[in-house]
């Protein structure tokens, strides 16, 4: 064997070697599980547009048949505009203050529709209109959605966020990338389960409950 293809071996061999140290130090898995976790940003705020969109037509159809709670419909307009107006990029799910507007803004629009729920019952001839219960079905199921999705974003930003704060991958996450964690969605005090649909006597409506946090 020359001497040349010995030293060419050579140089191939301290670069596998170097790969596999870099590897391992999480310069591939940190980026990787920092994808994930904004990938799945992307699927919450999705679920949360799907929520918002339905809200239009669900007050119209209120405020139809129960014109007299205008306060109470101005409430849920209100605050889906406040909802729909702060946009978070995935840089700021490491910014504490950005995350916890945006997380604010989204339980007050839940905060409202409770509201909203609580006028039902005293208007049967709402309560009767297939419209309107094809609207709470669908709300129901948004609001699922919405809590399905923050849950498994939560789960992937644990991912990463134990990524980066583990040896050796904090090598990587310091160094290469100053990463920094993400946020977690909270559940609000006396909100373990999204909202349920109360039908009130809407003979055969589906219900069912929100997964947990």
């Amino acid at each position: 064997m020359t001497s040349s293809l010995t030293a060419r071996i050579t140089r191939l061999a301290v670069v596998a070697v170097a790969a596999l140290g870099l590897a391992a130090c999480g310069i591939n898995s940190v980026p990787t599980k920092e994808e994930a976790a904004k990938a799945q940003w992307g699927t919450v705020e999705s679920a949360y547009q799907r929520r918002a969109d339905l809200i239009p037509n669900l007050v119209e159809t209120v405020k139809a048949a129960a014109g007299s709670e205008n306060q109470i419909l101005t409430n849920v307009v209100e605050a889906r505009a406040r909802a729909t107006s702060i946009n978070i990029t995935t840089d700021d799910l490491s910014n504490p203050e950005e995350f916890a507007k945006f997380q604010a803004a989204q339980n007050q629009l839940t905060q409202a529709l409770g509201q909203l729920r609580t006028i039902v019952e005293a208007y049967p001839q709402l309560q009767s209109q297939q419209d309107f219960k094809d609207l709470m079905v669908a709300l129901e199921g948004a609001e699922n959605q919405v809590n399905v999705e923050r849950i498994r974003y939560n789960e992937k930003a644990q991912d990463y966020n134990t990524e980066i704060r583990t040896f050796p991958s904090i090598m990587a996450a310091k160094i290469v990338y100053g990463a920094k964690p993400m946020e977690y969605f909270k559940a609000e005090e006396g909100a373990k389960q999204a909202p349920k649909v109360d039908f009130g006597g809407m003979a055969g409506a589906p219900s069912s409950a929100a997964p947990t946090n």
